[in-house]
């Protein structure tokens, strides 16, 4: 099973999520589709759900998955399940009441903080992170009451430390690569992914040229990622993640129109760059050809996350 932790359709209605059959060649996966970040309200995140799900349920070798059992099921039929996560606790509104309901429509994972401080915490690319607040204190234990997995990527260092620590759960960073194989702010540290790792959680090495390398969204960076955090964290602690956006022309332009969210370090090395799916699927291959056993490359193609979900998913009783 090829399980993408975390792609990006265009955010808007009509995104084409026929794009997804590009995972075909995998035989069978998960991927899981954003459908909000930092400036989406509960508004636009719902109708984005809503016309998202209904596009699942239409198009064939698409199918919506409400458990792992789904997941596996799904999988087993050669097709891909979907999911959806959040970038950034702004689609809740404030009200933690609202994840219950996400959840209930297929949201899996949420990142409580979009590369700038909001009032769960701190960012990425903030000069000074203040850690998690109380609020956000009280999201993260949230998530975990009601089976959606806290995520770190995007979040401040501090922040997510402090997410590691009062979850009692397994924290995830579904897209981050490793800031000592390629110095990038939006990369993290090994302390980071220890703590993690900590929680039980995997560490999603993503496809993204700017956090791979100089712009190299090639096979041979992420396989470099992968033996580093494999090296720090433990074979059972690694996933995989494309951050692939469909819309790329799209977000290209929200990059140079959005400097509230981004800095010149998405942009040093020109136009962003992402491994597309016909690229990833390959991934097996890659890692086979560097004498990785068949039990290893399973595992961080999909059994690792797969675990995740199986610790995460269902509410406590």
């Amino acid at each position: 099973m090829l399980w993408d932790q975390h792609a990006c359709a265009e955010l808007v209605e009509t995104a084409d999520l026929s794009e997804l059959h590009r995972y075909r060649a995998a035989g069978g996966g998960l991927v899981s589709l954003n459908v909000g970040y930092a400036p989406h309200g509960p508004e636009v995140t719902a109708s984005l759900l809503r016309a998202f799900r209904a596009q699942v349920e239409r198009i064939e070798g698409l199918a919506l998955a409400a458990s792992v059992d789904d997941v596996d099921r799904i999988a087993a039929a050669g097709d891909t399940a979907v999911v959806f996560d959040l970038e950034d606790a702004a689609p809740l509104g404030g009200d933690l009441d609202a994840v219950a309901g996400l959840v209930a429509h297929g949201v899996r994972t949420l990142g409580p903080v979009y590369n700038h401080a909001n009032a769960a915490g701190g960012g990425c690319l903030d000069a000074v992170d203040p850690g998690l607040t109380r609020w956000g204190r009280d999201l993260v234990a949230e998530l975990n009451r009601r089976g959606m997995v806290p995520d770190g990527s995007h979040v401040g260092a501090r922040t997510t430390f402090d997410m590691c620590t009062v979850s009692t759960r397994p924290v995830v960073f579904s897209h981050s690569n490793m800031r000592a194989v390629w110095d990038h702010p939006r990369n993290i540290t090994d302390d980071q992914a220890r703590a993690v790792a900590d929680t039980g959680g995997v560490v999603g090495v993503t496809g993204v040229g700017i956090f791979l390398g100089p712009n190299t969204p090639t096979l041979e960076a992420m396989v470099r990622h992968l033996d580093h955090a494999v090296g720090v964290v433990g074979i059972e602690h690694v996933g995989v993640s494309t951050d692939f956006s469909f819309d790329w022309a799209t977000f290209r332009d929200v990059l140079s129109t959005s400097p509230e969210l981004y800095d010149a370090s998405y942009t040093a090395w020109g136009p962003v760059e992402w491994m597309p799916p016909e690229t990833f699927v390959g991934l097996g291959a890659a890692l086979a050809g560097r004498g990785w056993t068949d039990d290893h490359i399973a595992a961080v193609l999909g059994g690792n996350f797969r675990r995740v979900a199986l610790e995460s998913w269902e509410a406590p009783e």
